[in-house]
């Protein structure tokens, strides 16, 4: 027990560090608002009576949204990334139907499938693989592959995992 209580501390101060080396989203707000206490509402309402749902203020910008350039860049990369490997798992089985059907060879059964899985495989990594390596910062597009952003923005995701798994471990334990 006594190992865990100081563990505690040396995780704070490490999460600490790593906040101040990862920098923070491009279009995070700069200060965080208090929620404000829900109040009961004015006029009475009827058991049976239906209320109209709340509807989000049209062409007003939620300052924790991701903006509208950013979206189509992370949904342009992801559809890049999982779309072309995606598109040679389908071809694995056109091009072995046609070699079956020309007697130009006959690759195992066990090889197509394989083959068309591991592609399969490359674009469901493709679709994590693209919003990550896509910049998240609207002035800067990124370049082609996106390795430099996706070691950035993978940083940031850990990190951001690293603090919430803190903070949890700080409201499960409040005395430690």
């Amino acid at each position: 027990m006594a190992a865990k209580k100081k563990k505690a501390p040396s995780n704070a101060a490490s999460a600490n560090k790593e906040a101040a080396d990862v920098s923070p989203l491009p279009f995070e707000p700069v200060s965080t608002r208090q929620k404000q206490a829900k109040q009961a509402p004015s006029t009475p309402v009827e058991p049976g009576a239906v209320t109209p749902a709340k509807q989000p203020l049209q062409g007003m910008p939620n300052a924790s949204s991701i903006p509208e350039i950013v979206n189509r860049r992370m949904v342009t990369r992801a559809a890049f990334f999982s779309g072309v490997p995606t598109t040679c798992a389908l071809l694995t089985f056109v091009v072995s139907y046609f070699a079956i059907a020309n007697a130009a060879f006959q690759p195992p059964t066990a090889a197509v499938l394989l083959v068309s899985l591991g592609f399969f495989g490359l674009g469901v990594l493709g679709l994590s693989y693209g919003p990550l390596s896509a910049s998240w910062d609207e002035e800067r597009v990124g370049n082609l592959f996106g390795w430099d952003e996706f070691k950035l923005n993978f940083g940031r995701l850990r990190h951001s995992w690293r603090a919430a798994k803190g903070a949890k471990d700080e409201t499960d334990n409040p005395s430690a």
